[in-house]
């Protein structure tokens, strides 16, 4: 079985996280998702509090080189528990 696409690689890919925003959400996640893609140049890296300032959404845009990158970034990052949505 392939592993098929639509995406050509390398190419500027955006993740978007949600979670509590909290003292070290912010850090985790990116964490995580350099252990994956390498150092990020801040300037790609956008934040939305909630209305509210509960919840923060980052949205990190990444050069991905694979499928099996993104896949890695994905399992990681559904996999902590600070993490609620990740698209």
């Amino acid at each position: 079985m392939r592993d098929e696409t639509l995406l050509k690689f390398p190419c500027d890919f955006p993740l978007k996280v949600m979670g509590r925003n909290n003292d070290d959400f912010r850090s985790i996640v990116i964490g995580t998702v350099e252990k994956h893609a390498g150092e990020i140049d801040m300037q790609r890296i956008e934040e939305r509090p909630s209305r509210d300032g509960t919840y923060l959404g980052i949205t990190i845009t990444v050069t991905a080189t694979s499928k099996a990158q993104l896949d890695a970034i994905y399992m990681e990052l559904t996999s902590c528990e600070r993490v609620l949505v990740s698209l």
